[in-house]
Protein backbone atom coordinates (compact mmCIF):
# COMPACT_ATOMS: atom_id res chain seq x y z
CA UNK A 1 0.00 0.00 0.00
CA UNK A 2 1.01 3.60 -0.33
CA UNK A 3 1.27 4.11 3.42
CA UNK A 4 3.28 0.89 3.94
CA UNK A 5 6.39 2.34 0.98
CA UNK A 6 5.65 5.97 2.66
CA UNK A 7 6.84 4.21 5.95
CA UNK A 8 9.32 1.82 4.10
CA UNK A 9 11.33 5.62 2.61
CA UNK A 10 10.98 7.25 5.83
CA UNK A 11 12.79 4.12 7.77
CA UNK A 12 15.33 4.30 4.85
CA UNK A 13 16.41 8.12 5.16
CA UNK A 14 15.68 7.89 9.14
CA UNK A 15 18.61 4.94 8.63
CA UNK A 16 20.82 6.61 5.96
CA UNK A 17 20.95 9.71 8.42
CA UNK A 18 22.17 8.06 11.38
CA UNK A 19 25.06 6.41 9.47
CA UNK A 20 25.71 9.83 7.93
CA UNK A 21 25.45 10.97 11.33
CA UNK A 22 27.69 8.51 13.75
CA UNK A 23 31.04 8.29 14.03
CA UNK A 24 33.20 5.39 12.63
CA UNK A 25 35.83 4.68 15.21
CA UNK A 26 38.14 1.64 14.03
CA UNK A 27 39.73 -1.02 15.93
CA UNK A 28 43.23 0.62 15.80
CA UNK A 29 45.62 2.03 13.31
CA UNK A 30 48.75 0.13 11.55
CA UNK A 31 52.23 1.76 11.90
CA UNK A 32 53.76 2.19 8.35
CA UNK A 33 56.70 5.15 8.23
CA UNK A 34 60.46 3.69 8.24
CA UNK A 35 58.99 0.48 7.09
CA UNK A 36 60.63 1.26 3.58
CA UNK A 37 63.94 2.83 5.09
CA UNK A 38 66.57 0.39 4.75
CA UNK A 39 67.87 -1.41 8.03
CA UNK A 40 65.29 0.20 9.76
CA UNK A 41 65.49 -2.23 12.40
CA UNK A 42 69.15 -1.73 12.88
CA UNK A 43 67.96 2.24 13.96
CA UNK A 44 65.75 0.81 16.00
CA UNK A 45 67.97 -1.39 17.98
CA UNK A 46 70.07 1.48 18.05
CA UNK A 47 67.35 3.66 19.80
CA UNK A 48 66.88 0.61 21.90
CA UNK A 49 70.22 0.80 23.02
CA UNK A 50 69.55 4.92 23.72
CA UNK A 51 67.01 4.30 26.02
CA UNK A 52 68.73 1.20 27.92
CA UNK A 53 71.32 4.27 28.61
CA UNK A 54 68.60 6.83 29.29
CA UNK A 55 66.42 4.39 31.56
CA UNK A 56 69.76 3.80 33.69
CA UNK A 57 71.14 7.36 33.66
CA UNK A 58 67.68 9.15 34.75
CA UNK A 59 66.91 6.50 37.49
CA UNK A 60 70.21 6.38 38.65
CA UNK A 61 69.89 10.72 38.96
CA UNK A 62 66.45 10.72 40.20
CA UNK A 63 67.54 8.32 43.18
CA UNK A 64 70.81 10.18 44.24
CA UNK A 65 68.33 13.51 44.23
CA UNK A 66 65.79 11.90 46.51
CA UNK A 67 68.12 10.25 48.93
CA UNK A 68 71.01 12.97 49.55
CA UNK A 69 68.42 15.60 51.52
CA UNK A 70 72.23 17.84 50.48
CA UNK A 71 70.39 18.22 47.34
CA UNK A 72 66.72 18.74 48.39
CA UNK A 73 67.05 22.40 47.26
CA UNK A 74 65.13 24.21 44.17
CA UNK A 75 68.28 23.40 41.74
CA UNK A 76 68.12 19.64 41.94
CA UNK A 77 64.30 19.69 42.31
CA UNK A 78 64.22 21.28 38.79
CA UNK A 79 66.95 18.75 37.81
CA UNK A 80 64.96 15.60 39.09
CA UNK A 81 62.08 17.34 37.35
CA UNK A 82 63.27 17.29 33.89
CA UNK A 83 65.11 13.27 34.79
CA UNK A 84 61.85 12.54 35.49
CA UNK A 85 60.28 14.05 31.69
CA UNK A 86 62.60 12.34 29.84
CA UNK A 87 62.20 9.30 31.74
CA UNK A 88 58.65 9.15 30.86
CA UNK A 89 58.89 10.66 27.10
CA UNK A 90 61.26 8.07 26.47
CA UNK A 91 59.27 5.45 27.45
CA UNK A 92 56.32 6.55 25.62
CA UNK A 93 58.52 6.37 22.25
CA UNK A 94 61.03 2.82 22.06
CA UNK A 95 59.27 -0.21 23.54
CA UNK A 96 56.35 0.48 20.81
CA UNK A 97 59.32 1.41 18.14
CA UNK A 98 60.39 -2.27 19.41
CA UNK A 99 57.01 -3.58 18.93
CA UNK A 100 56.55 -2.28 15.45
CA UNK A 101 59.86 -2.70 13.86
CA UNK A 102 61.27 -5.90 16.02
CA UNK A 103 58.84 -7.67 16.63
CA UNK A 104 57.21 -6.86 13.23
CA UNK A 105 54.14 -6.10 15.14
CA UNK A 106 52.57 -2.37 13.98
CA UNK A 107 48.94 -2.83 14.86
CA UNK A 108 48.37 -0.24 17.91
CA UNK A 109 44.85 -0.60 19.02
CA UNK A 110 42.28 2.75 19.26
CA UNK A 111 42.55 3.71 22.83
CA UNK A 112 45.87 2.41 23.38
CA UNK A 113 46.78 4.84 20.39
CA UNK A 114 45.12 7.53 22.06
CA UNK A 115 47.19 6.77 25.44
CA UNK A 116 50.49 6.51 23.52
CA UNK A 117 49.42 9.89 21.68
CA UNK A 118 48.46 11.61 25.25
CA UNK A 119 51.61 10.76 26.94
CA UNK A 120 54.11 11.50 24.46
CA UNK A 121 52.63 14.98 23.86
CA UNK A 122 52.08 15.86 27.41
CA UNK A 123 55.84 14.79 28.39
CA UNK A 124 57.25 16.71 24.72
CA UNK A 125 55.55 19.92 26.17
CA UNK A 126 56.75 19.37 29.14
CA UNK A 127 60.46 19.45 28.07
CA UNK A 128 60.75 22.94 26.99
CA UNK A 129 59.45 24.48 29.78
CA UNK A 130 61.43 22.18 32.26
CA UNK A 131 63.96 23.53 30.65
CA UNK A 132 62.89 26.85 31.09
CA UNK A 133 62.82 26.36 34.85
CA UNK A 134 66.29 25.62 34.77
CA UNK A 135 67.23 28.86 33.50
CA UNK A 136 64.77 30.66 35.69
CA UNK A 137 66.94 28.73 38.27
CA UNK A 138 70.16 29.80 36.83
CA UNK A 139 68.78 33.45 36.72
CA UNK A 140 68.42 33.97 40.42
CA UNK A 141 71.40 32.08 41.37
CA UNK A 142 73.79 35.07 39.19
CA UNK A 143 71.59 38.02 39.42
CA UNK A 144 70.62 37.88 42.94
CA UNK A 145 72.98 35.55 44.63
CA UNK A 146 72.97 37.12 47.94
CA UNK A 147 68.75 36.61 47.84
CA UNK A 148 68.53 33.15 46.28
CA UNK A 149 67.57 31.54 48.99
CA UNK A 150 64.94 33.76 50.16
CA UNK A 151 64.06 34.18 45.95
CA UNK A 152 63.96 30.53 45.13
CA UNK A 153 62.74 28.68 47.59
CA UNK A 154 61.53 25.13 47.77
CA UNK A 155 58.13 26.02 47.94
CA UNK A 156 58.27 28.50 45.19
CA UNK A 157 59.84 25.69 43.12
CA UNK A 158 57.65 23.17 43.57
CA UNK A 159 54.60 25.30 43.06
CA UNK A 160 56.62 26.42 39.37
CA UNK A 161 56.97 22.52 38.70
CA UNK A 162 53.09 21.58 39.95
CA UNK A 163 51.90 24.72 37.66
CA UNK A 164 53.48 23.48 34.40
CA UNK A 165 52.85 19.62 34.95
CA UNK A 166 49.16 20.75 35.81
CA UNK A 167 49.09 23.47 32.31
CA UNK A 168 50.53 20.35 29.96
CA UNK A 169 48.17 17.92 31.37
CA UNK A 170 45.19 19.85 30.50
CA UNK A 171 45.82 21.46 26.98
CA UNK A 172 47.06 18.60 25.59
CA UNK A 173 43.47 16.60 26.76
CA UNK A 174 42.11 19.09 24.25
CA UNK A 175 43.97 17.77 21.42
CA UNK A 176 43.81 14.23 22.35
CA UNK A 177 40.19 13.59 23.13
CA UNK A 178 38.96 15.49 19.93
CA UNK A 179 40.15 12.12 18.09
CA UNK A 180 37.39 9.85 19.30
CA UNK A 181 34.84 12.27 18.12
CA UNK A 182 36.00 12.16 14.17
CA UNK A 183 35.20 9.57 11.74
CA UNK A 184 37.91 6.85 9.82
CA UNK A 185 36.53 5.86 7.28
CA UNK A 186 39.45 4.97 4.51
CA UNK A 187 43.11 4.23 4.73
CA UNK A 188 44.13 2.88 9.06
CA UNK A 189 48.13 3.44 7.95
CA UNK A 190 49.79 6.34 10.10
CA UNK A 191 53.06 7.38 8.30
CA UNK A 192 54.81 7.83 11.38
CA UNK A 193 57.24 5.96 14.01
CA UNK A 194 54.16 5.72 16.44
CA UNK A 195 50.51 6.99 17.32
CA UNK A 196 51.47 10.73 16.06
CA UNK A 197 48.26 13.25 16.27
CA UNK A 198 48.71 14.84 12.74
CA UNK A 199 49.12 11.66 10.75
CA UNK A 200 46.43 10.30 12.64
CA UNK A 201 44.48 13.14 12.35
CA UNK A 202 45.47 13.21 7.83
CA UNK A 203 43.41 9.91 8.35
CA UNK A 204 39.83 11.47 9.59
CA UNK A 205 37.11 11.71 6.94
CA UNK A 206 35.29 15.01 8.16
CA UNK A 207 36.07 18.50 8.92
CA UNK A 208 39.25 18.62 10.99
CA UNK A 209 39.71 22.43 10.95
CA UNK A 210 39.64 23.16 14.61
CA UNK A 211 41.97 20.13 15.92
CA UNK A 212 44.42 21.86 13.08
CA UNK A 213 43.99 25.12 14.30
CA UNK A 214 44.42 23.99 17.45
CA UNK A 215 47.62 21.64 17.08
CA UNK A 216 49.48 24.94 15.05
CA UNK A 217 48.84 27.20 18.05
CA UNK A 218 50.13 24.70 20.75
CA UNK A 219 52.68 23.96 18.48
CA UNK A 220 53.55 27.55 17.90
CA UNK A 221 53.03 28.18 21.91
CA UNK A 222 55.46 24.96 22.75
CA UNK A 223 58.51 26.22 20.57
CA UNK A 224 58.27 30.26 21.22
CA UNK A 225 57.58 30.95 24.73
CA UNK A 226 60.28 28.66 26.41
CA UNK A 227 62.97 30.20 24.14
CA UNK A 228 61.37 33.68 24.45
CA UNK A 229 61.74 33.19 28.47
CA UNK A 230 65.03 31.15 27.72
CA UNK A 231 66.36 33.97 26.09
CA UNK A 232 65.32 36.78 28.52
CA UNK A 233 66.14 34.88 31.15
CA UNK A 234 70.22 34.69 29.83
CA UNK A 235 70.16 38.16 29.00
CA UNK A 236 69.46 39.01 32.29
CA UNK A 237 72.66 36.63 32.92
CA UNK A 238 74.96 38.34 30.36
CA UNK A 239 74.09 41.99 31.50
CA UNK A 240 74.88 40.63 35.62
CA UNK A 241 78.09 38.61 34.49
CA UNK A 242 79.52 41.49 32.60
CA UNK A 243 78.85 43.81 35.49
CA UNK A 244 81.33 41.54 37.22
CA UNK A 245 84.78 42.99 38.30
CA UNK A 246 86.65 39.72 38.61
CA UNK A 247 87.60 37.51 35.20
CA UNK A 248 86.88 34.34 37.09
CA UNK A 249 84.15 35.37 38.85
CA UNK A 250 82.76 35.55 35.08
CA UNK A 251 83.68 32.28 34.20
CA UNK A 252 82.49 30.86 37.08
CA UNK A 253 78.79 32.20 36.29
CA UNK A 254 79.41 30.98 32.77
CA UNK A 255 80.20 27.66 33.35
CA UNK A 256 77.33 26.75 35.71
CA UNK A 257 75.20 27.89 32.38
CA UNK A 258 76.97 25.60 30.04
CA UNK A 259 75.49 22.06 30.53
CA UNK A 260 72.05 23.60 30.01
CA UNK A 261 72.69 25.83 27.09
CA UNK A 262 74.16 22.10 25.52
CA UNK A 263 70.57 20.80 26.17
CA UNK A 264 68.72 23.51 25.09
CA UNK A 265 70.86 23.94 21.84
CA UNK A 266 70.02 19.98 21.11
CA UNK A 267 66.21 20.15 22.08
CA UNK A 268 65.20 22.90 20.51
CA UNK A 269 67.74 23.33 16.89
CA UNK A 270 65.94 20.26 15.55
CA UNK A 271 62.62 20.93 15.98
CA UNK A 272 62.91 24.62 14.93
CA UNK A 273 64.80 23.21 11.46
CA UNK A 274 61.84 20.48 11.20
CA UNK A 275 58.92 22.42 11.62
CA UNK A 276 60.12 25.63 9.40
CA UNK A 277 60.69 22.97 6.79
CA UNK A 278 57.09 21.48 7.02
CA UNK A 279 55.62 25.16 7.57
CA UNK A 280 57.50 26.70 4.33
CA UNK A 281 56.75 23.71 2.43
CA UNK A 282 60.43 22.78 1.42
CA UNK A 283 60.11 19.13 0.05
CA UNK A 284 62.54 16.85 1.27
CA UNK A 285 62.28 13.01 2.30
CA UNK A 286 60.16 12.40 4.69
CA UNK A 287 62.52 9.41 6.34
CA UNK A 288 64.36 11.91 7.00
CA UNK A 289 62.42 14.30 8.60
CA UNK A 290 60.82 11.33 11.00
CA UNK A 291 64.12 9.95 11.72
CA UNK A 292 65.82 13.49 12.69
CA UNK A 293 62.84 13.82 14.66
CA UNK A 294 62.53 10.96 16.05
CA UNK A 295 66.11 11.19 16.84
CA UNK A 296 66.02 14.31 19.02
CA UNK A 297 63.44 13.26 21.04
CA UNK A 298 65.25 10.74 22.65
CA UNK A 299 69.11 12.00 22.42
CA UNK A 300 67.93 14.97 24.83
CA UNK A 301 66.26 12.33 27.88
CA UNK A 302 69.86 10.48 27.20
CA UNK A 303 72.08 13.89 27.25
CA UNK A 304 70.61 15.68 30.12
CA UNK A 305 71.42 13.19 33.05
CA UNK A 306 74.76 12.78 31.93
CA UNK A 307 75.99 15.95 31.59
CA UNK A 308 74.54 17.07 35.17
CA UNK A 309 76.20 14.29 36.59
CA UNK A 310 79.20 14.94 35.23
CA UNK A 311 79.61 18.72 35.42
CA UNK A 312 77.72 19.40 38.55
CA UNK A 313 80.17 19.02 41.50
CA UNK A 314 77.37 18.21 44.13
CA UNK A 315 76.64 15.18 41.68
CA UNK A 316 79.75 14.18 41.60
CA UNK A 317 80.53 14.50 45.00
CA UNK A 318 77.45 12.09 45.87
CA UNK A 319 78.66 9.71 43.37
CA UNK A 320 82.40 9.53 44.54
CA UNK A 321 80.71 9.11 47.87
CA UNK A 322 78.43 6.76 46.93
CA UNK A 323 81.90 5.31 45.39
CA UNK A 324 83.60 5.32 48.58
CA UNK A 325 81.29 4.06 50.95
CA UNK A 326 81.02 0.84 48.09
CA UNK A 327 84.25 -0.02 48.35
CA UNK A 328 85.03 0.37 52.05
CA UNK A 329 81.98 -1.91 52.72
CA UNK A 330 83.30 -4.57 50.61
CA UNK A 331 86.44 -4.00 50.42
CA UNK A 332 89.21 -5.69 47.92
CA UNK A 333 90.61 -8.36 49.28
CA UNK A 334 94.48 -9.88 48.70
CA UNK A 335 94.90 -13.33 47.41
CA UNK A 336 97.74 -14.62 48.51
Amino acid sequence: SLMNVFSLKTIRYIIRGFLLNSIIQPAGFYIVALSSMSYSNIYVMFLTVLYGITVMCNVFLITIIFYDHRLHVPKFMAVGNLALVDLVLSTSLVPGMIKTYILLDNFVPFKLCLVQMYTYYTFLSLEPFSLCILSYDRFIAICFPLRQESINTNTRMAYLISAIWLFSFVIILYAVTSIPTLSFCGSLEVHSYFCDYAPVLVLACGDTTPQWNYATALTMLFITVPLILIFLTYMGILTAVFRMKNNQSRYKALATCTEHLILVAVFFIPIVIIFSFTFFGIIWNPNVGLVSLCLSSLLTPCMNPILYSLKTKEIRSRIHSLLTQRLSVHPLRNVH
